[in-house]
């Protein structure tokens, strides 16, 4: 097996000789927020890392969420109006995922759990758990310790994202194409050493074959043609200011109805060009101000 996927379950048993320690997740907090917070640095093939070394664990784009022991919070530290049935019987303890119901429905995630008033979509929602902010702990251990959490609460709506090992760069290589074939997003690079840290983490990694990115809407083109009448480019300015066009990735339905005025979007890209102009940008989804990412 050692050329494809492996189960966490023979990760579990290779750590566990290794990282031992007994610790306490957190317990509810009375100060609500979503602090610590670690975020990912992009892989880059040339560095040659091990591997062997990381769990990995499909990149799924939902909306991120924290669960302090009593409530949900967005990245931002905006409360979630989960359902009470969504959270019941969930642990005392503080959990990162990410709420998600399947590929390619960011949207359709984002209208359903950053709205103040909950109903029956919230069935067909899990949370997803990917970590839990517990410093000086390797995550293998935290991932087990989160395994056990999930058995204990034995709720429909909390999971794991499921972890594997891969054996080389070349298997990788096919995951990720497998995945984004299937609509999917990307590929998590997680050590299994790695300590939890507040910021960016160059011991989690993502791996996507397209770059991604927010940029607010400041402008609109008319179309031509088949799009007369209708939005045929966003023009957007991105954070550092940097101004440009998005004329793919709209439906017609997106092209008459198009993202507000000073709404934020997602656009994935391929590199910049040398005045920092994403190149082949084009657009993914809006993006709610609850869930914006420190920009």
């Amino acid at each position: 097996m050692s050329d494809f996927a492996k189960p966490i379950s023979d990760t579990a048993k290779s750590m566990a000789n290794v990282a031992k320690p007994v610790f306490s997740p957190i317990k509810r907090v009375i100060k609500q927020g979503v602090t610590p917070i670690q975020l990912a640095a992009t892989y880059n093939k040339s560095d040659y890392i091990n591997i062997a070394e990381y769990l990995v664990s499909e990149k799924l784009d939902g909306v991120r969420a924290r669960w302090t022991g009593t409530q949900l919070l967005t990245r931002n530290g905006n409360k979630i109006h989960a359902p009470e049935w969504f959270t019941k019987n969930w642990p005392d303890v503080v959990l990162d995922g990410e709420l998600w119901t399947q590929r390619s429905s960011f949207e359709a995630i984002a209208s359903i759990v950053l709205s103040h008033t909950p109903d029956e979509r919230w069935r067909t929602v899990k949370m997803m758990l990917f970590d839990m902010p517990v410093s000086h702990v390797p995550f293998a251990t935290r991932l087990s310790t989160m395994e056990t959490l999930v058995r204990q609460a034995n709720s429909n709506s909390l999971t794991m994202i499921p972890q594997f090992t891969l054996g080389s760069q070349r298997v990788l290589e096919a995951k990720i194409d497998e995945v984004t074939a299937k609509g999917g997003e990307g590929l998590m690079l997680h050590h299994k050493a790695a300590f939890y840290q507040d910021g960016r983490s160059n011991q989690l990694l993502k791996v996507k074959r397209f770059n991604d990115a927010e940029a607010k809407v400041i402008g609109y083109v008319k179309g031509k043609g088949k799009f007369a009448g209708m939005m045929g480019s966003l023009i957007v300015e991105t954070p550092a200011g940097i101004q440009f066009k998005i004329g793919t990735g709209f439906s017609m339905k997106q092209r008459r109805y198009p993202p507000p005025m000073n709404s934020w979007i997602t656009f994935k890209y391929f590199g910049v060009t040398k005045k920092g102009i994403p190149r082949f940008a084009s657009f993914r989804h809006v993006r709610p101000a609850k869930d914006l990412p420190d920009l």
